[in-house]
């Protein structure tokens, strides 16, 4: 996988992480963008324009360790990229495009909570690592 998330700083109690399902076969690098996959808590990397964010991997997940949870990150700022056919306005909220990739949250819709990560505290152009502050 490319452009994992670098923590910049972890606010709150240590980035406030959470725990969630993951498969056993499923690999996870340290830093991706984990999204939610279905009502019982499980959790996959995002994918797409309009996915659900819940958080940025604390750990490495080696698949098939036997292991079926992986914390997340839920509130900090991290070095996250801009999507390579987009931009990233300064203070605007932010939206999963891609895989560990970013872009405005502006059409209709995509300010909803649901799929907004964060804030951009840069501007950033395409394939621009930028600083946001996630809070999910």
């Amino acid at each position: 996988m490319a452009n994992e998330a670098v923590i910049i700083e972890l606010l709150g109690n240590g980035g406030d992480p959470i725990r969630y399902t993951v498969a056993d076969g499923t690999g996870v690098e340290k830093g991706t963008i984990m999204k939610i996959n279905t009502g019982d808590r499980l959790i996959i990397a995002t994918s797409a324009d309009g996915d659900f964010p819940m958080g940025i991997a604390a750990s490495e997940k080696v698949a098939n360790d036997g292991s079926t949870t992986l914390a997340v990150y839920t509130n900090g700022i991290f070095d996250l990229t801009v999507h390579g056919t987009n931009t990233v306005t300064l203070g605007y909220p932010v939206k999963i495009d891609g895989v560990n990739l970013i872009s405005d949250a502006d059409e209709a819709g995509a300010t909803a909570p649901s799929e907004v990560i964060g804030q951009a505290l840069e501007a950033g152009a395409a394939n621009e690592v930028i600083a946001v502050r996630v809070l999910k």
